[in-house]
């Protein structure tokens, strides 16, 4: 709550109770939500809160690097709270997006600038697969 509150200070920002909510939601996830999915699970403690308003405040804490936007191609995007760079991993059949963490991304960085004549800043790395709980669930239909 302390960084919140210091960041949109430091910006100039009102901070609205909704703001905290979508903010403290994406904290307690690891699991990647959209906005469809944030809006509906705070719809008991925020009624009169509108979808609207869930993509403002992501838009918002987007741009004061509190959260990050991920996309990973199916047409909708979803948030994360942790704003380091790392990769994303997503099943193909269940559709769960997990953190992929302790990749040293400017290792990562830097190795693909080997490729080319860019100066690599950053990245956005997306992995897919099957996941473990799927994998069982195939394995056993079979």
């Amino acid at each position: 709550m302390k960084l919140i509150t210091k960041v949109f200070k430091d910006k100039k920002l009102k901070l609205t109770p909704q703001r905290i909510a979508v903010y403290d939601y994406l904290l307690g996830t690891v699991e990647h939500p959209s906005a469809e999915l944030i809006y509906t699970s705070l719809q008991e403690k925020f009624p009169t809160m509108s979808l609207a308003t869930v993509y403002k405040s992501l838009k918002t804490l987007i741009e004061v690097d509190l959260i990050q936007e991920i996309n990973l191609g199916e047409g909708n995007f979803r948030y994360d709270a942790i704003v380091s760079e790392h990769p994303h991993i997503q099943c193909v059949v269940c559709n769960k997006v997990e953190d992929i963490m302790n990749v040293p991304m400017e290792k990562v960085n830097l190795e693909m600038s080997s490729y080319s004549d860019y100066q690599i800043l950053s990245n956005k790395l997306y992995f897919y697969g099957i996941c473990k709980g799927c994998s069982s669930q195939q394995a056993s239909a079979q």
